[in-house]
This record gives structure tokens, sequence and C-alpha cells, in this order.
């Protein structure tokens, strides 16, 4: 086997592994705002302008939640740019559009850095 292949199934394997945790993260937060007493009207909300990672409501607020799971929380803040601000704000706003029932709610854009052996770190409103 050819190292390009090697090296291609390498990238592969690892961009696998690296999606399955992103996906562990969220489950985690999900359960998280759950158990504060949110309810989860969307996981991976993806549209042609950008995507959410989670949309939960709670008593009159809308929250689009943005999680990050990195080793550091350093590494997570360092992944959050105006670019993505940009693209989650764009996709809250079709979604608002098109759940028109919940265009009176109160909106936030919060933010989740899961770092390993930690507990998740949820702030509101920064995003």
């Amino acid at each position: 086997m050819s190292s390009d292949v090697e090296n291609g199934i390498s990238r592969q394997i690892e961009r696998r592994r690296r999606h399955r945790s992103g996906l562990n993260a969220e489950t985690i937060v999900a359960a998280l705002l759950i158990a504060s007493g949110h309810r989860i009207l969307a996981r991976r909300f993806k549209t042609p302008v950008g995507e959410i990672d989670l949309i939960a409501v709670k008593a009159g607020r809308i929250a689009f939640v943005e999680v990050k799971r990195r080793s550091t929380s350093e590494d997570c803040e360092a992944a959050i740019t105006p670019m993505l601000r940009h693209r989650v704000r764009r996709a809250a706003n079709l979604w608002l559009a098109r759940n028109p029932r919940f265009q009176r709610h109160d909106i936030g854009f919060d933010l989740v850095f899961v770092v390993p052996w930690r507990f998740p770190l949820i702030m509101h409103d920064a995003l």
C-alpha cells in the first residue's frame, strides 16, 4: 500500500473520530439542557447558510447553541470566529422564519465549551 493511500485512510479515520467526538459532546450538552428544564427543538439544524448544533427553549427564551469540543478551553475559544458567529446567526434567522410561533420569544446565542475531564462550560449570549 502506498504512503499516499495510507495517509488518506489515516485522515479519513481521524475525521470520523472527530465527528463522533463532536456528536458525543452535543449529546452531553443536550442532556444537560434537558436536565435544566430546556426542551430541545432541533439538533444539527443545517441550512445552506450555516448550521446550528442545538436549538432549545425554556421559559420564553430560544437558545441557539454552538457546542465546541476541544482539548483545552483556549482551543475552544480560538474556534469561535466572526465567520462562525455570522453563519449561526443567519441560520437562526432562517429557522425563526420557518418557525414563526417562536419569533416572539427572547433569543439567545449560547456557547458551550466541552473539554475532557471538565464539566461543560455554558455561556449564555456569548456568541
